[in-house]
């Protein structure tokens, strides 16, 4: 029997016990994950590579650096900044799934670049690293599934070194109401039946669709990361508001 007293959270439209949103985002992942990177590449036009090459952009990565890329498991942005940077950086991918992890090590063996990434299965809530070990810290199209977002953003200062970058890429809200008709009417009619087409599950990415609507918007959330400790904090639309780009600093 559900504790009536227990805390909830939401997973899409569906409120549930806070303690079951993270097997439930497991599941999700666990599902999609050998036709993750082909369903990004479909829903979004091929965009999202756009969106990660602005993110890379406005990371600046330097040679050297050492980032933790959250939520990272099939190697996108890893693999993108280590173009960047060359032979001198090293990232460390953590994500939730093994599945998506198993892709992602797939992907650097194939590329030969297994030695330059740690592949680590982890909680974004419960970092497993001592204080201040990175430089910078990225979590691309991933905040949205943690149950707590605020204690991920702790986490994400904590592991931080003093002058790091914390960089969160993730859909968001588009503000011209005609625009946002339209993309509603795509996201909610197109992309369930496209996860049912290329991964076999319309359920997942039904899930997908609503728990974009239920995150906070462009300024909300950079007042959630100003409240974790971060500043210099400011956010950037990418094609009008579908994602944005948000940034902080460890001052």
């Amino acid at each position: 029997m559900t504790d009536p007293e227990a805390p909830t959270t939401h997973f899409g439209f569906e409120t549930i016990p806070e303690a079951d949103k993270a097997g439930r985002v497991h599941g999700v992942f666990t599902s999609v994950a050998t036709r993750y990177d082909v369903m990004n590449d479909a829903m979004s036009l091929g965009i999202h590579r756009l969106w990660k090459q602005a993110a890379l952009d406005w990371l600046a990565p330097r040679p050297g650096m050492e980032l933790l890329d959250v939520a990272g498991g099939t190697g996108d942005i890893a693999f993108r900044f280590l173009d960047r940077v060359k032979d001198r950086g090293h990232v460390t991918v953590l994500d939730m799934t093994e599945s998506m992890l198993a892709e992602g090590r797939a992907r650097a063996e194939k590329a030969g670049r297994a030695g330059r990434i740690d592949w680590i299965a982890g909680d974004a809530m419960q970092l497993p690293f001592p204080d201040s070990r990175f430089d910078a810290y990225t979590i691309s199209f991933g905040i949205r599934n943690v149950t707590r977002i605020e204690d991920a953003l702790a986490e994400a200062f904590r592991v931080l070194r003093p002058g790091g970058r914390f960089l969160a890429l993730e859909f968001s809200r588009v503000p011209v109401e005609g625009l946002r008709w339209l993309y509603d009417r795509y996201s909610f009619n197109v992309i369930p039946a496209l996860g049912q087409t290329i991964a076999g599950d319309r359920a997942s990415y039904q899930y997908l669709v609503e728990s974009i609507r239920r995150f906070p918007a462009q300024e909300p959330f950079a007042e959630m990361i100003r409240s974790a400790g971060f500043g210099n904090v400011a956010w950037r639309n990418l094609s009008m508001g579908v994602a944005a780009l948000h940034s902080g600093w460890k001052l």
